[in-house]
């Protein structure tokens, strides 16, 4: 059986879940624009703080949420997952 570093898979399940991040901030645009029941402000920021990346990506793709002023925090959010993710692979 092939061993998978541990490493692989952190990324890997980081990865997917900044893809489910991605998912939740596109599908609040989509009912924003069909004006049905949207996600809490709140929560998606909790959402960016799990997964950042997914989170800006979507507000570039999509569009959604970047003039809110809180929302700020997201690129904020991508730097310290940064800066934890250096932290942990260096050491």
């Amino acid at each position: 059986m092939i061993k998978i570093p541990d490493f692989v898979i952190i990324l890997a399940v980081y990865a997917i879940l900044n893809g489910i991040v991605f998912f939740i901030y596109a599908g609040d645009k989509i009912s924003a624009l069909k004006n049905t029941r949207r996600t809490p402000e709140n929560h998606l920021l909790f959402f960016a703080l799990i997964g950042p990346f997914g989170a800006l990506a979507a507000m570039q793709v999509v569009h959604h949420k970047t003039r809110k002023i809180k929302f700020y925090l997201v690129p904020l959010f991508a730097i310290l997952h940064s800066a934890l993710l250096v932290g942990i692979f260096i050491s």
